[in-house]
């Protein structure tokens, strides 16, 4: 990208106004300010801005046409020899008059007249104004996208799914795991309005191509006062309906900048959205990428400080090289909290236990309670690795899980008992889901401050079960 240039700077512009456009790594579509002055398209977040989001450089070779409309959304297309930008206006005539600037200007460069100097992208005497202050990167929509990160190997939590009972669809087990849940049952519920926007938001089978799958999952803490909902897919599937979601629930623009920009440098195959709620009220929202990365890479989605520091530490202390699935929260007030899920390295499972309780240590979460600790001591050897879930903020270390798996109906029942909650709650959300057991059993720990009086502070336990998967055959 050229010099910072503010609006006001480019001066008169030879079209401007607002369009709708596509990005390039995450296929998102955003609303920008666009301006049309000389060989450029300059765009920007609002007519106000002292600094452009990007601009697409008009060459000789370029071309614009008008593409099929859709609905009320008239679109067109503007290829350079590097890419070609999709895009929509919000009238036909809008439409048109943008085709035939952009056209104009690309025909002045192709064919100059004998007596003119290049065209110049702002006035010679402007002077770009500075930015008030830095402005997020557009990393997501100029930058070359990276290698495709590939969906995790290991450990998928599909390849811990229990046995699955009966010839229930994936919508029926999700609407009787709802009905489930007490605290969703009140038609007037803010709780259940949001479960029901994100349930909308979620791709449907018929968008789906040969051979692509979506995955649910569903956590509960052991007396089901609070659940996590987990969708995930196809990227160019899942992309715009989980952004339009973050827009519909009051997600701030940056955090959907940031989604943008991470996207970017992981480039992942398979994208998802989550929602937590608890029956006091508790709402939160974000999305993960369910792929196999670097986990140097995977923190960099995290905000920087001392929590990504140690984490870094930690994990070169113990050779943990890699992350299964990394996400962040949506929500619309700091501080940001990005998750990051692991696998333990071991030859066997107490030494994937000594590191995790070493975790608990450097990270500075008390340790693992003693009746629950003896429970996971006991975990059988062949039964899989061990996993850890870890979440940072810029205030510091929000919650830390162990996540052992295929507990046996014994283990779920001392652990509910542990837990103070009733077992037989829980065996009805599994009779909803048609499962067997749960996927993971978590130890997991949440510190003081970061409940906000509606989620339960300090140990709990959570167990993590796969719904299923809706897919169309090759």
């Amino acid at each position: 990208m050229s010099t910072k240039i503010s609006v006001t700077a480019l001066g008169k512009p030879d079209k401007d106004g607002f369009l709708t456009k596509q990005g390039g790594s995450i296929k998102t579509w955003k609303k920008r300010w666009f301006v049309l002055k000389g060989d450029t398209m300059y765009y920007f977040k609002t007519p106000r801005d002292t600094e452009q989001t990007g601009e697409i450089k008009l060459e000789s070779t370029c071309s614009c046409q008008p593409e099929k409309a859709k609905g009320k959304k008239y679109y067109f297309s503007v290829s350079t020899p590097s890419r070609t930008f999709q895009m929509f206006a919000e009238s036909e005539e809008t439409m048109k008059q943008w085709v035939d600037k952009i056209s104009q200007a690309i025909d002045k460069i192709a064919n100059p007249p004998a007596s003119d100097t290049p065209a110049a992208a702002a006035p010679a005497a402007a002077t770009p104004e500075p930015a008030a202050a830095p402005a997020a990167t557009a990393a997501a929509e100029e930058s070359p996208a990276a290698p495709a990160a590939e969906e995790t190997a290991a450990p998928k939590e599909d390849s811990f799914t229990p046995t699955v009972e009966g010839e229930l669809t994936i919508e029926k087990r999700i609407a009787q795991a709802k009905n489930c849940i007490p605290f969703l049952q009140e038609e007037d519920s803010k709780v259940l309005e949001f479960w029901q926007i994100w349930s909308e938001s979620i791709p449907s089978k018929d968008d789906l191509q040969p051979g692509m799958e979506i995955e649910y999952h569903i956590s509960t803490s052991a007396n089901m006062q609070k659940l996590t909902w987990r969708t995930s897919g196809p990227q160019n599937i899942f992309i715009q309906k989980m952004v339009d979601f973050f827009w519909n629930v009051g997600a701030p623009e940056s955090e959907i900048d940031r989604l943008n920009d991470v996207g970017a440098l992981i480039n992942p195959i398979k994208i998802g959205s989550w929602i937590d709620m608890s029956a006091k009220g508790g709402m939160d929202g974000g999305w993960y990428f369910p792929v196999d990365i670097p986990l140097k890479m995977a923190i960099e989605a995290a905000d920087p400080g001392d929590p990504s520091k140690k984490v870094t530490e930690w994990a070169e202390k113990h050779s943990v090289e890699k992350s299964f699935s990394v996400g962040r929260d949506m929500g619309a007030a700091p501080p940001r909290q990005t998750e990051i899920r692991l696998r333990l390295k071991g030859p066997e499972f107490s030494k994937q236990l000594e590191i995790g309780m070493d975790a608990f240590e450097v990270f500075g979460f008390p340790p693992i309670p003693e009746n629950a600790l003896n429970i996971l001591r006991k975990q059988p050897e062949d039964s899989g690795d061990l996993c850890m879930s870890v979440i940072t903020s810029s205030e510091g270390f929000v919650r830390l899980g162990l996540l052992a798996p295929n507990p046996s109906k014994e283990v779920v029942e001392q652990l509910c008992g542990i837990a103070g909650a009733k077992g037989d709650d829980l065996a009805g959300l599994e009779k909803a889901l048609g499962s067997s057991g749960p996927a993971f059993a978590e130890y997991q720990f949440l510190k003081e401050g970061f409940g906000y009086g509606v989620y339960k502070e300090g140990f709990d336990i959570v167990f993590h079960y796969v719904v299923g998967g809706e897919s169309v055959k090759e």
